[in-house]
Order: C-alpha cells, then structure tokens, then sequence
C-alpha cells in the first residue's frame, strides 16, 4: 500500500512560493487539464486549469500538495464533461503527448529501463525525448504530441488516443526485454533482484529465464481517456522528493537527493514543443501500429468482443481472481475497476447490474475511489456498446502485480477471467442436463405403448377381483389376521 507523508505546510509553501517553479507548472499545464492532490488523500474539482502563477499558491493554500495534469491536449480543457462520446472528445481534443511510465521498487532498476527507453525512440528517429524523475522510484519519459503526424493511414492521430500510446508502449517494450534481462542480470543477480523488489524468483524467472517485466513495468494499464500524470516539478508526497526534470544523458548516472526541493533549479521543460521536429515521430507510431504480437494485447483482435450471453453469469461461477478484487482493493483500485467492468459486461451483465455492484464494491475499497471517476469510466464503458474483454491471466501489470492471481485447479484450463467465468457456467450446465432421465424417443414410446396397455387391463381387472380374492386367502387361512391384500398374496 502506498505511503504518504505528511508534508509540514511551511515546507510546501516555501517551496511553491518559489516563482521559478510557479512559471514551470503553468508553462507545463498549457492546454492541459489539471488537478490538484490534496496528500495523496484525494483530488480537486476536475476539469480545472492552471493559468497564472499565482494559481498554484491559491491551490496549496487550499491544501493542494502536488499537482498533475492531462496526456492529452485540449482546446479547451473546461469544456470537458463526464461520460462525453468519444466523438465529442475527438472534436475538442487538440493532440496527446507520449508518456511512459516506467514502475518499479527499485530505482537503480528503473534507471536501466528508462535509458534503454530513450535508445529505442532514438532509434526509431525521434531525438525530442524528456525525461523526468517520478519522484519516487520511477521516471517518465516524454516524447511531445508536436512530434507526431497529423494524419498516419487516413486517421487524424489526435483521435488514436489511448490506442496509440498502448500500441507504442508494448512495441518499445518488445524491442528492450531482452537487452533489458541481459542489463538488469549485470545489474545483480537473481535472488538479488527478487529481495530488491521483494517477489518470491518464480515471479521473476520464466522458462529458467528473468522476466524483465516480472521486475518492472511500463505502465500503459493507465493509459485511458483524461489520464493524468505528476506534472514536471510538483512534490510527491510519497517521498517529499520533487518530480525533476533531467537530461536523457543523465539518467544512469541521476542521484535522487538532487530532487530534495532545497536543491531544484527548474532549468529543463518537459515536452518542449520547440525542440520537437514535426512528424519526426512518425516511423515509431507506423511501426507501433504494424506490430503484430503487442507485448499487452493478450488475445487476437477478433477474439476481443464475446457473443451475446442469453443469461448473466452469476457470481457463482467467477474466478479466483475476480473474487479477490471483489472484496476490496488497498492499491490499484483504479486498475482493479477496468478488470470488473470489462469482466462483468463480458459476463453477460446489465450496465444497470454493472453499476450496482461496482458501487457496492467501491464501498469496501479501504480508500474509496471518486463518484466521479467511477461514473466516467462507466459511461465510457456504455458508449462503446459492445463487450471487451478483461486483460488475460498473464498480463503482470494486472493481475499478478495487482496481488490478485490466487489460480484454481480450473485456472490452468482458460487465459482470461471471463472466459473462466463462461466456461465454468457451461460446464456446470451440461452436467446438470446430463444428470436429467432422458426422455424416451417416439420411437421407443410406440414400441413400449402395447405393454402399457395390457398392464393397464390387467390391473383394472385384478381391481375388480381384489374383494373376492381377499374372501380365498381368508379361507385358505382361517387363523390369519387381517392383512393387506398385497402382503398376503406374497406370503401365498
């Protein structure tokens, strides 16, 4: 679970009274949506803006203690509305930036990923790479919307969003696992790298090999409409660090007791449109798209949507791992709450049924997440009106970095939790209708008729005659009591 500080208010003010640093959020928030953290406890209205320095003392002095804002630029990012079609964003969306999050305990770790990050955007031609420091064990790395192509395939690239940072994120991701193993194995050894990180080696050691994604991530699990990022030179309160902007060269060789706030000099942008060269970026989004096998995309596309369910699948039947998230989520709630929505509309569920148990389940989340929040994904969910499935079981990012992949005997049958919860539900069927007596044929039954009826007469008759057979038995046994009729021809 994630830890925050209590960052002293005198320390917070002091630093963002700094008018160097109140230039450097305002030139970051240009066109952006924004919002405010208050602690890591929650956020501010949104959408909201930064347009004057003295904005962002207004806001500490209000209790904000960190500040992030929007991938995605906007021509007017007040304009921007709970549950809009996604035509309705594609016509106010101006562009996005590329943002890659890279996520690991382990800062040295990071550090590999990242510089090996910015070797694979130089060598699909991009040269205008930020980089920045997380401010905690991460970084981000940058490449500005300036940079892309406004049309690639007849599509306006404004509109590939969060497509097209997905499908970069995973073709980056193929291009470095390898070296990225190799790198992070001189770096430490294996039961070296699992205490760091604090995973057990068979998380991190497949087929005898390290999984680089089993030590880290890049997270593209987030990448979704109205995604925010930390901004470049806001505190984070998980360290008290601030989140730096660094040279690209600096990356191997970056000590993150330079970003202590006393020590931060705001000299670097972040996604500096000037230094971006049009369209320079635009072999890696071709390249991204004309990959065939993305690290993240678990299933083949046509595989993506489900045919119609007839009827609900009931809980009854869903899998360990939806079961655990069920409960209640300390960390990744926002993760956890894609996997349910997807699952249950995958499952058959009405978007009725759907809200009704992600507003009960939201209560049980040790942090609650935002009303909100909570609405805008599921409006997004509804408009694309056909089902998506949840990622698969081996998607790290999700289920096993989630804490939520408790696998059953069932488990090792399916790749994905809805296809467990369907399967599990057929199966259960067909042994129930294999249990029912089957029904004779016609066939059967007109062969069987001519019996029937001889039976039936004779029992009509044996009725009739029962009173006088009664009266022989007596006779035969006088001393006998009276018995049934049935009992007595059986001792006859």
């Amino acid at each position: 679970m994630a830890v925050y500080q209590k960052l002293p208010l005198s320390t917070v003010l002091k630093y963002y009274k700094r008018l160097e640093v109140q230039q450097a959020l305002v030139e970051s928030g240009v066109n952006k949506e924004v919002a405010v953290s208050f602690g890591g406890t929650g956020y501010g209205k949104r959408p909201d803006v930064l347009v004057y320095p003295s904005d962002i003392l207004n806001f500490v002095r209000g209790g904000a203690t960190s500040f992030h804002c929007s991938e995605e630029l906007w021509r007017n990012p007040l304009q921007i509305t709970t549950g809009m079609r996604p035509e309705e964003y594609h016509e106010l969306r101006l562009g996005w930036d590329l943002i890659l999050d890279i996520d690991c305990p382990e800062l040295e770790f990071s550090k590999i990923a990242a510089d090996l990050l910015v070797q694979a955007l130089k060598h699909n031609g991009v040269t205008c790479v930020s980089v920045k420091f997380s401010g905690n064990h991460g970084f981000h790395i940058g490449v500005p919307a300036a940079a892309f192509p406004e049309v690639v395939n007849g599509i306006p690239v404004k509109n590939l969003f969060p497509e097209g940072p997905r499908r970069i994120a995973a073709y980056l991701a193929s291009m470095i696992r390898d070296v990225l193993a190799q790198r992070l194995l001189l770096a430490a050894p294996v039961h070296v790298i699992a205490e760091k990180i604090k995973k057990p080696q068979s998380e991190i050691v497949k087929a005898g090999k390290l999984d680089a994604f089993g030590v880290l991530s890049i997270d593209t699990v987030l990448i979704a409409p109205r995604h925010l990022y930390r901004m470049p030179y806001s505190l984070n309160e998980k360290s008290g660090l601030v989140s730096v902007v660094i040279s690209p060269g600096d990356i191997l060789s970056f000590d993150k007791m330079s970003a202590l706030p006393e020590k931060v000099v705001p000299r670097l942008k972040f996604l500096d449109p000037a230094i971006a060269v049009a369209g320079e970026a635009r072999k890696l989004i071709v390249q991204a798209f004309d990959f065939k096998t993305p690290l993240f995309v678990e299933v083949p596309k046509e595989k993506k949507e489900f045919e119609p369910l007839l009827d609900a699948v009931p809980e009854t039947f869903f899998p360990p791992c939806i079961q655990k998230i069920s409960q209640g989520m300390q960390d990744g709630k926002k993760r956890a709450l894609l996997v349910l929505v997807n699952f249950l509309s995958s499952c058959g569920w009405s978007f009725e049924r759907i809200e009704s148990y992600i507003q009960e389940w939201n209560k049980r989340n040790l942090d609650p997440l935002r009303e909100v929040y909570i609405q805008g994904q599921l409006r997004y969910a509804k408009a694309r009106k056909k089902a998506v499935l949840p990622p698969s079981c081996i998607n790290k990012a999700y289920m096993a970095d989630m804490g939520v992949c408790l696998p059953d005997g069932f488990c090792q049958k399916i790749k994905n939790p809805a296809h467990y919860a369907v399967a599990k539900q057929r199966m259960v069927a067909r042994m129930a209708e294999q249990e029912k007596p089957k029904r004779a044929s016609k066939e059967e039954r007109e062969r069987d008729a001519p019996i029937a009826n001889s039976v039936e007469v004779i029992v009509e008759k044996n009725d009739k005659n029962a009173g006088q057979r009664s009266k022989e038995i007596k006779h035969a046994m006088p001393n006998s009591k009276d018995v049934p009729v049935e009992q007595a021809t059986d001792r006859v």
